[in-house]
């Protein structure tokens, strides 16, 4: 599967992932989990949802790896 995630959004998305988390775990929350799908969306560079769409925020050189 190709990468749809520039290197702004994948930074965007695990910054908010952790902040998500570690609020989850400050309220004691279970709310906490949400963070984990920005942050392994950000980790692996890809986003299933912008596939139907046909969304890539990457250049195009880093969309064949």
């Amino acid at each position: 599967m190709k990468k749809n995630e520039g290197e702004l959004d994948r930074i965007i998305r695990v910054v908010i992932g952790l902040i998500i988390i570690a609020l989850g775990i400050l309220n004691e929350s279970w709310w906490g989990l949400v963070g984990l799908l920005p942050l392994f969306t950000g980790i692996a560079g890809r986003c299933l949802l912008y596939v139907p769409f046909g969304i890539s925020t990457c250049k195009s050189k880093d969309a064949l790896k």
